[in-house]
């Protein structure tokens, strides 16, 4: 039996299958590059702008994870309405808008408001590419696509510190920021030049409050639903106080101009937690998998606890136990979070583009909201960070408890 292609496939494969999964990976890398590329810039930016909080520096990657929370609500409905291409221009659009205010901004809360606007835009290269592989590709094929895409997605934030730190050598942390603008422009090019639409017009649905109300309400009102957003909300809390420390925290331990080549070593070590997962998901299910990823989570964070506690983990040299902790914290996030959002899906199949907006804003947004005071509460160690990280990996075990699905 061969796979069946959308009909839109006549339409839109003049674009060889290599150029398409090259275009679309680099969109979806927008996303990873724009917060893991501003991490060594952190300390320039807490001296520039804020000297008498550094803490508050942390702020300029939740406040873009923020936008793009607010801005991902938005974007699966607005593509459905007007179509995929439309949808990541205007996307483009204000990601370059706000990067160029963040490269000009003289005060800590002008950045933040640039970041939250260039996040804003970024949501739509975070969701749309996958709508275009959707429109275009089905089962294996389709599956290949996006295996390419997500390699790249996990390459990204291991290279992104390093070329971060090239450009702020060269230019300072401004110069990240005409970085992204850059970077943007090449994807936008490349996109208007060589990519036609893949929505036809009339199968576009009307942007309007009541569908959007609607179907919110219905997304909402599905328990398994609320479940799985409550605890990607946790998930992706404790992932993002992660990044937002991991500068801070590593620097503590007396790694500074080594750190972006330790994190590239650490996300690409924590990545082989998409490849067990892709092994193991047919054979012991998703639901299995997560609860048994939340449960290592919290006996990995337990340890941690007690090394810290008692006095184990001082610098230099119980860096070794932060770095192999911190290698727990990402893989727990690479085996769960494509697994959730799968389970969050099947529930509401005929709503598959209003579930993913709704889910990912909301448990984005959420994250947010945990993320935030976890990072300012850093003190010069990785307590705070190892607490709140135990907290919602325990959480997160707890909540899966209560799903319906089956193992």
């Amino acid at each position: 039996m061969t796979d069946k292609t959308p009909a839109a496939e006549t339409e839109i494969r003049r674009l060889p299958v290599w150029e398409f999964t090259a275009m679309m990976a680099l969109l979806a890398a927008t996303v990873a590059f724009s917060i893991d590329a501003m991490l060594p810039a952190l300390p320039e930016i807490a001296q520039s702008l804020s000297p008498e909080a550094v803490n508050r520096a942390q702020l300029v990657l939740t406040a873009f994870v923020a936008g793009m929370g607010v801005g991902t609500f938005l974007t699966g409905p607005l593509s459905d309405a007007i179509g995929r291409k439309p949808t990541l221009l205007i996307g483009a659009v204000f990601f370059i808008i706000g990067a160029f205010i963040g490269a000009q901004a003289q005060s800590l809360e002008v950045l933040l408001a640039a970041r939250f606007l260039q996040g804003f835009g970024a949501a739509a290269p975070r969701i749309v590419p996958m709508a275009l592989v959707r429109d275009l590709f089905a089962g294996r094929e389709m599956a290949k696509v996006t295996a390419f895409i997500m390699m790249v997605f996990i390459l990204v934030p291991a290279l992104a510190p390093s070329a971060g730190q090239m450009i702020i050598g060269f230019a300072g942390w401004r110069g990240v920021f005409y970085a992204f603008i850059l970077f943007a422009i090449i994807g936008l090019t490349w996109l208007s030049l060589r990519q036609p639409e893949t929505l036809a017009k009339d199968k576009r649905r009307p942007l309007h409050p009541t569908y959007l109300l609607a179907g919110a309400k219905e997304v909402l009102g599905n328990r398994e639903v609320r479940l799985y957003i409550l605890v990607l909300t946790l998930g992706f809390g404790q992932m993002f106080a992660m990044l937002s420390s991991a500068q801070q925290i590593f620097a503590a331990f007396d790694v500074v101009e080594s750190f972006p080549r330790w994190f590239a070593l650490m996300a690409v070590i924590a990545g082989t937690g998409n490849a067990f997962n892709a092994f193991f998901v047919m054979r012991l299910g998703m639901k299995r998998i997560v609860r048994g990823a939340y449960l290592l989570q919290v006996g990995s964070s337990a340890t941690m606890l007690i090394l810290i506690l008692t006095g184990a983990v001082n610098p230099p040299t119980g860096f070794v136990f932060l770095f192999f902790w911190s290698i727990t914290v990402f893989m727990m996030a690479g085996i769960t979070f494509g697994n959730l959002n799968a389970l969050a899906m099947q529930h509401m199949g005929h709503l598959a583009g209003m579930t993913a907006s709704v889910v990912s804003a909301i448990s984005t947004v959420g994250a947010v909201v945990i993320a935030v005071p976890i990072g300012l509460m850093f003190n010069g160690t990785p307590l705070p960070l190892v607490i709140a990280t135990l907290t919602c990996s325990g959480l997160a075990f707890l909540i899966m408890g209560y799903t319906d699905d089956p193992s």
